[in-house]
């Protein structure tokens, strides 16, 4: 087949190469003209992706995978085009902003061939495969959907990090608008994955197809947003148990001995693309799911309150020195999207506190350049708040932050007896 991917983005461009690697010509489209000359190059325009520049170094030169910022280039006659922008959300309405994948859309449109098979990846409200894309697609070229070209959605299900291994562990979800596309769909995703077994499904690995668009809409939105509440609910106990002496951890293991119980982890912030945005998308059509409303205002206000409780061990934290362990939004990434690292430096400002921020990821540079002043192992400290769980940290100690007077671990990550005379705070332990 020829495909076309429109973003070449960190799951845009893995997907790509995996379409590529499956034995199919494969062509990308990014507005992005340094990574599109990047990938052409055969070399990886973000790292920390597993596998991803062996593939690169390998499918481009043969000429299996190459980029274009050109549309026209890209999608004329292209057996199928998966599409991945990004969708932004506004931090203050919650309402979903399209102008990135609108933008696309048009552009899709515009140089739409019949018989092309158009599948979207990219998370979305219920509903707007149909009431949408559709129309916009159909209007931009022309076309008739079911009869000239199919209109499919697809979520993607994986993480930064690991895409290839997720592509082949989680079944592929897929849905239509007819039954005609929806077979086209599978028999596309059929030919570009493959899958491990796995006998905890219960049905076997693979496409499985959930009968409608707006189907395959919600399953996404309720796998991420069922994170988001759970985490919420923890956040909830933590906050009670550290109260009240009690280790919520201890009751979390107790509880999840048992097979219907599967209380997640409690924690300082909930970042990345997905977890603190979904919830919100599936507001955006569901505006009296309180319970997901609550979650989502209860896990972003957690910096807030662990900054709270620091103030009221230390007092005034004026002209504090203080420092924020990890900017990436989850160990061993090197990725700030949503990450507890802004509000956390946020509220901590705001109380005046003279604040620095440390990650053994970023250079001092890259941390300058998300607005942060840099934090160097060693340099003295009041405060220090552990926002990230990357490795590093799990052996740190006192001796790292000279005159530290109190830690707050925000991802239960550190050594209690290490930390033995040092005032500490875990989220969901007593102080």
């Amino acid at each position: 087949m020829r495909i076309a991917v429109v973003a070449l983005g960190k799951i845009g461009l893995p997907l790509a190469v995996q379409f590529a690697d499956s034995g199919h010509d494969v062509i990308g489209v990014d507005v992005n003209a340094k990574a599109v000359e990047t990938i052409n190059a055969g070399v990886e325009p973000f790292p920390g992706e597993a596998h991803l520049q062996e593939k690169l170094s390998e499918l481009v030169p043969a000429g299996r995978l190459r980029a274009t910022t050109d549309y026209a280039e890209a999608i004329p006659g292209a057996d199928a085009v998966v599409l991945v922008v990004p969708l932004f959300v506004n931090d203050t309405t919650w309402e979903p902003d399209f102008a990135w994948m609108d933008a696309a859309t048009r552009s899709l449109a515009e140089h739409l061939t019949p018989g092309t098979l158009v599948s979207y990846e990219t998370t979305l409200p219920v509903g707007t495969t149909r009431s949408r894309w559709k129309p916009m697609l159909e209007e931009g070229s022309g076309l008739r959907e079911g009869t000239d070209f199919h209109l499919v959605f697809s979520p993607e299900r994986v993480l930064t990090g690991r895409v290839f291994a997720d592509l082949r562990k989680y079944p592929k979800l897929v849905g239509g608008l007819s039954e005609a596309g929806a077979q086209r769909a599978r028999e596309f995703y059929e030919a570009v994955l493959q899958f491990d077994e796995r006998d905890d499904l219960p049905r076997a690995n693979g496409v499985w197809d959930l009968g409608s668009a707006e189907a395959a809409e919600m399953a996404k939105l309720a796998e991420t947003t069922y994170r988001d509440v759970n985490i919420g609910l923890a956040n909830q106990f933590g906050l009670f148990a550290a109260e009240h002496g009690i280790d919520v951890y201890q009751v979390i293991e107790a509880c999840n001995s048992q097979p219907y119980s599967h209380i997640h982890r409690p924690g300082i912030a909930v970042g990345g693309h997905c977890i603190p945005v979904y919830p919100r998308l599936y507001l955006s059509t569901d505006p009296d799911a309180d319970i997901v409303r609550t979650a989502r205002l209860l896990n972003a206000s957690m910096p807030e309150r662990l900054v709270a409780q620091a103030a009221g061990i230390l007092g005034s934290l004026e002209g504090t020195r203080a420092v924020v362990l990890g900017a990436a939004y989850r160990g061993g990434v090197k990725e700030t999207a949503f990450s507890g690292v802004f509000p956390t430096v946020e509220a901590l400002t705001a109380r005046g506190a003279d604040v620095r921020v440390h990650d053994p990821l970023y250079t001092d540079d890259e941390l300058r350049a998300l607005g942060f002043e840099p934090y160097a192992l060693g340099d003295d400290v009041d405060l220090a708040i552990l926002q990230t769980d990357h490795a590093d940290y799990r052996a740190i100690a006192p001796a790292d932050l000279p005159g530290i007077r109190l830690i707050v671990d925000g991802r239960n990550a550190t050594d209690a007896a290490t930390w033995a005379g040092t005032p500490r705070i875990v989220v969901g332990a007593a102080a």
